[in-house]
């Protein structure tokens, strides 16, 4: 069966708004291209986004700036309009950016001031623009929103000339204040739900040029103009849409849709269905993927390679390995051929439930039916030997792809790399990272994190640093990953203020901090007995939607305790269990002895009969 092509010529019903046809047929072509570059990696021939070189201050302006930066960072709970009365009269509207540099990295601060400056000065584009990519940044993408569609609701503006500025000041800012392309994609869906059409033309293509596309969201954005203009979508439409979700793991808003087309009476074919049982499960729900799979079936409708292989790559990746063989099998008796892809889902399965010789079996499988292995297929088996301890038979089979081919890639020298750093055999691990070099590979930052988190666990703190200094020098960009090793282990020696230095230089360095780099640090305070800013941190934590885990609740909890801080230890330990976090057996036993002292008998109960549940049942 031959997959047709997902685009085809007509891509809408007009419905009895005949008026507006015309501009509803641009809508529909509009979005048609739109979502088809949406789903493709972009142009190749691209350009770089401009260095932002913003005015410099005098003197005068500087002194000021500065003394503006440090009132607004060592303020209490006084609101700015107090605190900043004496700076009013000479307060500019260029002083507003170069305050803004100074205090970018706290998001709050960056709001409130911006706020009290707009009461006072009206604000630049580029002011404007510069907050709105410090919230997109900052991921609130509803404030950025806000702050674009409260200058497009200015009365009398030029749309064409306001637009030309608007994106030139957007793209101007893009590369030093935030470098999130989420804040494109907020502009255009202001743009589109303002009925500008031929203006989001035009900032698509801009995009286009810097290898920047729009998201499916933004795509959605104009099919729900299409449909106010009485154009009903078809199931192209919505099968790209579908398909475009899947791929962003956003299977609820596919499934929304899959709703959605039905409920207009439009009928989902195999390539919709295919599609959004490939999104299942590729967020491991093979019950949801099965259910569809059965009930395309029962409409008539023949799975194809694609659909077989999608399920057994879902089975494979949550380790229902007698599902997959079964739908393997079942494939085969179709009359359907497993592809390259499909048995590279199977191999990988296979190698990480440690069983590599039926894995090299189903190669040698491959290989007789002429199948020509990919990369792929070659670095799950050489992950998989790698994990059972089998590193020489790793190398060996290297060694065969030097000969044969495929050409090892970055992963499977990562790979090999990260095998040797787990048994702490460094130097080793340097020798794979030198061939790698001396072959033109370029590592990425996964490569390093994997040498970073081996010199940690080996102790060798020193290297670790030398690397991140190299890394820095190189202008390769660390993640959160990279600090993480480096800090955990200086938690680990008691040596907070290193950590805490570290971390600043990460923030100052542009790199966000995780939910493991919070837990970290928490955890480390908390040992040193700095209950103040574990406190501070974990408050922090909470702001940008992280959840700690058990561990770093319970070294919060009983920190807390020890400084006698009843109240925030009780407040943490009822947000641990609204968050589904089980505490361990110490930290229950702390709140069952002290609800019991304080007579509140129905919740020690309580406790006691979730730590057995807990901590108690099925425990050795």
């Amino acid at each position: 069966m031959k997959r047709s092509t997902i685009f085809s010529f007509y891509c809408f019903q007009s419905s009895s708004h005949r008026p507006f046809l015309s501009l509803a047929v641009n809508y529909s072509l509009f979005f048609r291209r739109c979502i088809s570059h949406g789903l493709s990696s972009g142009s190749t021939n691209t350009r770089p986004f401009p260095d932002y070189s913003p005015k410099r201050p005098t003197i005068n302006d500087s002194e000021l700036v500065q003394r503006i930066s440090n009132t607004i960072k060592l303020r209490c709970s006084e609101p700015l309009r107090r605190i900043l009365k004496p700076y009013e009269s000479q307060f500019r509207s260029d002083h507003l950016i170069w305050v803004l540099m100074n205090i970018k990295n706290d998001y709050k601060l960056v709001l409130d001031f911006y706020d009290w400056a707009c009461l006072r000065r009206d604000p630049t584009l580029e002011a404007r623009c510069v907050v709105v990519q410090i919230a997109a940044a900052s991921k609130d993408l509803k404030t950025a929103h806000e702050l674009i569609h409260k200058f497009w609701a200015k009365p009398k503006l030029d749309v064409s000339v306001s637009f030309t500025h608007f994106a030139d000041r957007l793209i101007y800012t893009y590369k030093d204040w935030g470098s999130d392309p989420h804040v494109f994609d907020v502009f255009f869906q202001v743009i589109v739900e303002s009925g500008m059409l031929n203006e989001a033309r035009k900032l698509f293509d801009k995009l286009l040029s810097y290898g920047l596309v729009i998201s499916v969201d933004s795509s959605e954005v104009i099919l729900r103009e299409m449909m106010a203009l009485g154009v009903l979508p078809d199931n192209v439409v919505y099968t790209t849409l579908i398909d475009g979700f899947c791929k962003m793991g956003n299977i609820q808003a596919a499934c929304r849709l899959f709703d959605e087309m039905q409920l207009r009476k439009v009928i989902p074919d195999y390539i919709t269905y295919t599609a959004i049982i490939h999104g299942f499960c590729q967020t491991g729900k093979m019950a949801e993927a099965d259910n569809l799979f059965h009930e395309m079936v029962s409409r008539g409708l023949e799975p194809d390679e694609v659909t077989y292989t999608a399920l057994i790559d879902g089975y494979c990746k949550v380790g229902e390995m007698k599902e997959a063989f079964s739908l393997h099998n079942q494939m085969v008796s179709m009359g359907l051929s497993p592809n390259v892809v499909t048995y590279t889902a199977l191999a990988d399965g296979l190698c990480k439930r440690g069983e590599v010789d039926i894995a090299n079996e189903l190669l040698q499988e491959m290989c007789r039916k002429g199948l020509q292995l990919n990369v792929f297929t070659y670095n799950s088996i050489v992950n998989g030997l790698c994990k059972s301890g089998n590193i020489a038979q790793a190398e060996k089979l290297m060694e065969q792809m030097q000969v044969a081919g495929p050409h090892p890639d970055t992963v499977t020298y990562t790979t090999l790399m990260d095998a040797y750093c787990k048994i702490r055999e460094m130097a080793k691990a340097h020798n794979v990272l030198r061939e790698m070099l001396d072959r033109g590979l370029q590592p990425t930052v996964v490569t390093f994190n994997v040498l970073m988190n081996g010199f940690c666990m080996s102790g060798m703190l020193e290297d670790g640093e030398v690397l991140l200094k190299w890394m820095l020098e190189k202008g390769i960009v660390p993640n959160a990953g990279t600090y993480n090793s480096l800090m955990k282990q200086y938690c680990i020696r008691n040596n907070m203020r290193t950590t805490t230095d570290m971390y600043r230089s990460m923030c100052a360095g542009g790199v966000m901090p995780d939910n493991n780099t919070y837990n970290i640090l928490i955890k480390g305070h908390c040992k040193a007995r700095n209950m103040k800013e574990a406190w501070f941190l974990h408050k922090e934590m909470a702001g940008k939607g992280f959840i700690p885990t058990a561990s770093c609740y319970s070294a919060l909890i009983k920190g807390l305790f020890k400084k006698r801080k009843f109240a925030e230890a009780r407040e943490l330990f009822e947000e641990m269990r609204r968050h589904g976090v089980v505490a361990d057996r110490e930290t229950y036993n702390i709140f069952v002895d002290m609800n019991y002292e304080e007579g509140n008998m129905d919740i020690t109960l309580e406790l006691c009969d979730e730590v057995i549940e807990n901590c108690l049942v099925g425990k050795p």
